[in-house]
């Protein structure tokens, strides 16, 4: 009669254990699916932000001639500043307009003035924020760098870089070696260990590394 708790013992054990395996081998299954869908939704998050980034400055040389590394300075431009864009006045295929013109000896090109952050299509908010890297609680900002570059041509250029780690914006803590596995993997194909767009070393055209 005494075996019959050892028995039932030793069977809730077993079951307890059969249990345990059983989620070791799920979670082994899981994590690395949990992962790859954070990853891809944390990136694409980094990359919008990072094409607002660029697209300010972008227009800020438009109007400077030069790419800015002050955040204060893209945030201001981008919120209360405006470019000025030019359009044809007439279509060309307008023969009485386009005699006028040419008897006037106008052009055929009017200007006009755009505010910056119609044309980033985002939030004054947004805008605000734009230095911060998404999932950080707006403790990490981008890195930014901006300056000048000497071509081979002997062209001087003005050239920018904005950057993210990835160990910034994922989850270190719950992901912690499926990000150190991610990383080895990037690293194994020359990968770089953060999205970014532009170049301090080469005039790539504001290019992101998520484009090549």
């Amino acid at each position: 009669m005494k075996q019959k708790p050892i028995i039932i013992c030793l069977q809730i054990v077993l079951a307890l254990a059969i249990c345990g395996l059983g989620y070791v081998v799920y979670r082994q299954i899981a994590a690395p699916i949990e992962f790859q869908h954070e990853l891809n939704n944390r990136r694409k998050a980094v990359i919008t932000r990072l094409k607002s980034i660029r697209t300010a400055e972008q227009l800020f040389k438009m109007n400077n001639n030069r790419f800015t590394a002050d955040w204060d300075t893209l945030t201001n431009f981008a919120l209360y500043d405006s470019i000025v864009m030019e359009r044809k006045k007439y279509d060309e295929d307008d023969s009485v307009q386009m005699a006028k013109l040419a008897k006037t000896k106008e052009k055929n090109i009017e200007y006009f003035k755009v505010a910056v952050k119609d044309s980033l299509h985002i939030s004054d908010d947004d805008i605000k924020n734009m230095r911060y890297i998404p999932f950080t609680d707006d403790t990490e900002v981008f890195s930014l760098n901006a300056g000048t570059l000497t071509t081979e041509s002997k062209v001087v250029v003005p050239v920018v870089e904005c950057s993210a780690l990835y160990i910034k914006f994922l989850d270190t803590v719950k992901y912690r070696q499926d990000i150190v596995n991610f990383l080895d993997e990037e690293k194994q194909f020359n990968r770089e260990p953060f999205i970014k767009f532009g170049s301090m070393e080469t005039a790539n055209n504001e290019a992101g590394n998520w484009e090549d």
